[in-house]
Formats: structure tokens, sequence, C-alpha cells
């Protein structure tokens, strides 16, 4: 399993204790951009959805291989969902990290002392300064953050499994995934999709990144306790806090985005390491 994800579960598993033997997952949805749960404790979480993993999805037979527990998702233990973080099928770890997500939300909720700041309805691209004169590196097409870099001139790479997802002066700071190691030891400024918390490539990541840069892990992915990004020289950590899961679920199974549910079922975090 993915140490961060593994290391994440261990801690809330700890905390809740006997408690999570009695919680169940009310609601999942799988939705075009992003996929959610809602738990028994009325507690929501999301994850972006992996459309482009599951290309063999074509028929009834192969989709009903790509998820084989529709029509059972709800009523689901808790506990369940959480052994699927290392199962091989995409789906069902998405789902698992969207409870993850969901978890982590009702553990902040009974936590006040907290060895790590959140606040609440801000952007995490906003908090993070643009270094002079030093290198940047965004992994994944984050656009909020490509504009930044680009307005102020800065020296960055944007590295992209698919140079598609780039337009105009954006391309040309492109750089291939698979070049990380050429560009993350020498950069001081990291910003990360949470989509590598679901693809598993985050820890090898985090590997690379050079001592003392600014780290921001940060998406609708990564809306969990950050204790084990922290561990890892992650700053900073961007996510959502869902604030009305059953709207948020509608609205995902309609395809909806973030721009449909930030600040109406959703709220932006953002949570600083101390």
């Amino acid at each position: 399993m993915n140490i961060l994800l593994q290391e994440s579960a261990d801690i809330l598993k700890e905390y809740f204790g006997e408690r999570l033997d009695k919680m169940v997952v009310e609601r999942a949805v799988f939705g075009l951009f992003f996929s959610g749960v809602k738990l028994s404790t009325g507690h929501g979480g999301l994850c972006f959805t992996p459309v482009k993993e599951i290309p063999e999805a074509v028929c009834c037979p192969s989709s009903a291989k790509a998820m084989p527990l529709s029509g059972k998702l709800g009523g689901r233990s808790v506990k369940s969902y959480l052994d699927d973080l290392s199962h091989a099928n995409i789906l069902r770890k998405t789902l698992a990290i969207a409870t993850l997500n969901a978890l982590s939300a009702c553990y902040w909720e009974e936590n006040k002392n907290l060895e790590y700041k959140i606040e609440t309805d801000v952007d995490s691209f906003d908090v993070m300064e643009v270094p002079q004169d030093k290198k940047s590196v965004v992994i994944g097409a984050l656009v909020p953050m490509l504009k930044k870099l680009i307005a102020a001139d800065a020296d960055f790479k944007v590295l992209e499994m698919d140079s598609r997802t780039l337009k105009g002066k954006e391309l040309e700071h492109f750089a291939p995934a698979k070049d990380a190691n050429m560009y993350l030891p020498d950069s001081d400024l990291d910003v990360i999709t949470g989509v590598t918390i679901l693809n598993d490539t985050l820890p090898d990541l985090l590997a690379m990144c050079k001592s003392g840069a600014d780290i921001l892990v940060t998406g609708p992915t990564a809306g969990m306790i950050p204790d084990a990004f922290f561990k890892r020289g992650v700053t900073v950590m961007g996510g959502i806090f869902v604030t009305k899961p059953d709207e948020l679920l509608d609205v995902i199974s309609e395809g909806g985005s973030g721009y449909h549910f930030f600040g109406k079922s959703a709220e932006r975090i953002v949570i600083y390491n101390k």
C-alpha cells in the first residue's frame, strides 16, 4: 500500500478504535470529475475520478469488472472501504480515499488541539509565495498556479503526462512527468496535484524534492490528515471540507466540478505544518 495512505489510515483507526466498527458508508457516488461518499456520522469526502485509468470499461462485461460492487456500495462498513486503499481496482481505491477524507473530517471536528493549523475558505494557491530567482515545479495542470507563476515571470517547469492539458504560454514550460528527477532536486517551490496520492506516485516524488523546499500537495483528493505528508517534507496541504454531503454528492453525480460546489456544499481548506 502507498505508505502515505497506510500511515494516515492507521492513525485514524487507532483514534476511532471500536467506534469504527459501527460506521458505514451511507452513500457512494462516482462522478465524471470527482467521486465521493457520505458516512453514517454525517461527514463527506471526495477523490478525483480516474476516468482515463479504466479504458477497458467499454462493454457490459468489462464495465462490470471495472466496478464489481455497483448496487452494493451503500451500507458497506467504513473498515471495508479502508481495506480498499491497497486494492488493485482503481475505482475501489478511489472510494477508499474519499472515505479516508470523510473520516479525516470527523477527526478534525472532534479534535481542536492539533499539531497543525487549518484555515477554511482559503485557496491553497494564494498562500504559496513564488520564490524570486529560484526554480519551481508544478506537477499536474494546476491552472491557477500556472497563471500565478507566468504572471511572476518565474523560472518553472510543469510536469504532465499529457501536454494537451496545457495551453498557450503554459506549454513553454512543459516537461514530461517521467523527468521529475531532473527538476525536483533543484526546485525551491513544488506544487503537486493530489491525484499523485491516488496513483501512488507521491511517495517517490517527495523523496526527490530538495531539502527545505516549500511543498504544496493540493486538490480534493488531498483533504486528509496531513501527518504522514508533513513527516516527508510537505509544508502545506490544500483540500476541501464537505459541509453538505448529500448536496455535494448530487452535484458530482451530475458531472459537477469544484466550480459547482465550492462555497455551496464544500469549503476549501489549507493545512499548515506549524
